[in-house]
């Protein structure tokens, strides 16, 4: 089986700067991934070239079989869910929760004059119910939580049952409790065999969920270290991510990470 994802020596350049520099990455069907670094490593400038939405200055970005730059992306779009910051802007405010999932199968944002199967209102309904908003299905986005929102858009990019599932940064803005709840759902979804490959994207080590099994670690654009989670979660490899004495363990699945100045542990929140 091919790989779903293949970075290929890949540098993006904006304006004289390079943001990514010589990448390589490969994504199979079965991993999950987590995508760790500090602001400026190049994460959200990587999820934008795998999802689809941007294209190298040099290198190739193969996905799922197709070359990005020879192939439509509109119709490539599809097979890649996306949960960001950038998907929740384009969602109007005054769209139906019900809606907001439902209109995915199209890869619009805000319902029009499209006419849906019942097969996708019924998965719609499905996916709504499963991460726990189905109760709020004719609530409008723009009165939802933080929390509920991050459910609703998380139920959108997988309505088109797609092949690589990518969630950028999935708990920021959540308070604690509603971190840990989403952290929940997201650990079941990534441990379902059936579940698409997925890509997380997080500054923080304590908010990778159960279930992910490789770590790309990524400083000013270069890749630090890319493997098996256990292999690479060292704290030398963390500290030469971030720039900082860091210790780095594991309870119960969880990840933690705290910095240490002349052997004196000082809590942070990595």
């Amino acid at each position: 089986m091919s790989p779903v994802i293949e970075v290929k020596d890949v540098t993006v350049r904006r304006g004289g700067q390079i943001i990514l520099d010589h990448v390589s990455w490969t994504v199979d069907g079965a991993d999950r991934w987590v995508v760790i670094g500090p602001n400026g490593a190049g994460k959200t400038t990587l999820v934008s070239l795998v999802s689809a939405a941007l294209f190298p200055s040099s290198g190739e970005v193969e996905l799922l079989d197709e070359m990005l730059g020879r192939v439509d992306v509109f119709e490539l779009r599809p097979r890649i869910g996306v949960c960001s910051a950038a998907v929740a802007e384009q969602i109007p405010p005054q769209e139906k929760v019900r809606d907001v999932v439902l209109s995915a199968a199209y890869a619009v944002y805000g319902r029009w004059r499209e006419e849906y199967r019942p097969i996708d209102e019924r998965r719609a309904d499905q996916l709504i119910t499963d991460l726990g908003v189905g109760h709020l299905a004719d609530r409008t986005f723009g009165t939802l939580s933080e929390g509920e929102g991050k459910r609703v858009q998380i139920a959108r990019a997988l309505m088109t049952d797609p092949e690589v599932l990518i969630l950028d940064e999935p708990t920021a803005g959540l308070d604690l409790a509603g971190r840990e709840l989403l952290l929940d759902t997201l650990s079941l979804i990534v441990m379902e065999p059936r579940a698409p490959a997925s890509i997380m994207v997080t500054h923080h080590v304590e908010e990778i969920p159960v279930g992910v099994t490789h770590g790309l670690f990524l400083k000013q654009g270069r890749v630090v270290a890319a493997g098996p989670l256990p292999q690479v979660m060292t704290g030398p490899l963390l500290s030469a991510t971030f720039d900082l004495p860091l210790e780095v363990g594991c309870r119960g699945g969880r990840w933690w990470a705290q910095a240490t100045f002349g052997g004196r542990r000082v809590t942070g929140d990595l």
